[in-house]
Parts: structure tokens; sequence; C-alpha cells
């Protein structure tokens, strides 16, 4: 008994193997499956259609989920993604012992905080709730960005500071850590919330609830979004890159995020 189990397991295993060998020789290399947000399926949907005239099919893969797309990266479901800055990409790589690498900026998103109950930051009152995202990035920046609002001060001057580097809170803020996409819904029932700029085109938000912006400096630089991939140097995914960051392109991120992002590749940083 054990030798027929034994046999059919390796029957299958071979068979894995045969299946995985002929999805690689059958995969077209001028066929690109970038993971995007689905805030950012307009921006992409023009460069579809400029690539497909060099003769590259570019397939795109929505995600909603921030922690989705680098798993699909790693284990080549995708060719490419388009939806993270190098902070997070760094904490991914080092967190999951992955090499991902950076193909080139995309936009920069200044982080903001938002509200549906107040106009300015002034009006915050004590106790108020303040949602903010829950990964580690993310997390960290929104904390900066109280912190540059005058709402609280941080303990250390890090990177990626968290909840529990809060040193002073004159107003006592509840400031509470919640999955990113959840951020716009929480502008129910919080006093305002800090979305990031993806979750907030796909909420279809308004620039004129922001009460506080993120100031765009030499300290943004680590937030500008990114492409990437496996393998930088394929010529297929540079092709992709230089579609990307045209001036064409410029006109249309300020369009479709209605001016709540800005072109990075040649973008000052003072």
């Amino acid at each position: 008994m054990y030798k027929l189990i034994k046999k059919i397991m390796l029957g299958l295993g071979l068979l894995l193997v045969m299946f995985s060998l002929t999805a690689c020789r059958n995969h077209d290399p001028k066929t690109v499956r970038i993971g995007i947000m689905s805030g950012d399926e307009a921006v992409w949907k023009p460069i579809v259609k400029h690539l497909a005239k060099e003769g590259i099919t570019l397939k795109l893969i929505l995600f909603t989920d921030y922690n989705q797309p680098n798993g699909a990266l790693q284990y080549h479901e995708l060719e490419m993604n388009s939806f993270q800055h190098s902070y997070f990409l760094n904490q991914w790589n080092q967190a999951h012992h992955t090499h991902l690498q950076s193909l080139g900026v995309t936009y920069l998103a200044p982080s903001r905080l938002y509200s549906n109950k107040i106009k300015k930051v002034s009006q915050l009152k004590p106790h108020d709730q303040i949602v903010i995202p829950n990964d580690a990035t993310n997390e960290g920046r929104a904390l900066s960005l109280l912190q540059s609002a005058k709402l609280i001060t941080l303990k250390t001057n890090r990177a990626l500071p968290t909840t529990k580097d809060i040193q002073t809170n004159p107003l006592k803020l509840r400031i509470t850590p919640l999955d990113s996409a959840q951020t716009p819904r929480s502008l129910k029932d919080a006093q305002a919330a800090i979305v990031p700029n993806d979750m907030a085109a796909s909420a279809k938000l308004k620039l004129s609830t922001a009460i506080y912006t993120e100031k765009i400096n030499q300290t943004s630089k680590p937030y500008v979004n990114i492409l990437v991939a496996n393998d930088k140097n394929n010529p297929v995914y540079q092709k992709v890159v230089a579609a990307y960051q045209t001036e064409t392109n410029k006109k249309n991120i300020q369009k479709i995020y209605h001016g709540t992002a800005v072109a990075a590749w040649d973008q000052t940083f003072k």
C-alpha cells in the first residue's frame, strides 16, 4: 500500500512539474500582467492602448488590498505591480525575504487628513477620533503627518513610528489604526481620517474635504510610488515604464486624480 501511495505522489509531482514547464513555455514574453489598485485603473487604460501598438499586451489585474500584489508578484502570478512606495517595498522585502525590485517611479500622492464634519484642523475637539491606515509604512507616514499638523508629538525621529511612539497628544485624540481600504468609510463615524490617495480616488473623496495636506519636500522621496518587478532589466518591462513616464500621462495623472497626485519622474524635491 505504501509503495502504491508513493508511486501516486511521484506521478502527481511529475505532472505538476510538466504543467509548470508547459505554462512557462506558453507564456508570451510580450504579455505583461500588472497588479494595480482599482482606483488607478483610469490612468492605466490609455497606456494599455499605447503599448498594444508596440505589440505589448498589458493586462490590468485589479486589487483593493495592499497585502496582495507583492505576493502575487513573488509567486509569478504577475510580471509587474504598481501600487506601493519605496518604504512599503523595503518593508515587504525584509519581512518576506524577497528581492522585488523597483523599475521606476510613477506619481507622488501627498497624504491627506480628510473630514466630513469639520473644515480645519483647529476645529478638532478633545477625544475626537482620527482614523489612520494600519500597515506599518502608511501608519508611520500618517503619524508624521499628525505631528506636522501639531496634533501630536513623537518620541522618535525614525522613519516608521507607531502609535506607541506618541509622546504628547494634547487633545487626547483617539487615534485608531484601520485597514487602508476601510479608511474612507470611517469618515461616517470618525471626526477625521488619513486616507491613502488610491483609496480616496476609489471612494471619490473630494479634495475640498481635506483639512490638512502633507508637504512635498526631501522627506517625501521614500513615498513616491514605484513600478516593481522581479527583474528590473527586462526590456519589455522597461517599455512599460517608458509608456507611463510621458508628458501625456503626466497630464492624465493631474486630470484623473483631480490634483491630488503629481507625476514624480521630473518632480523637484526641495
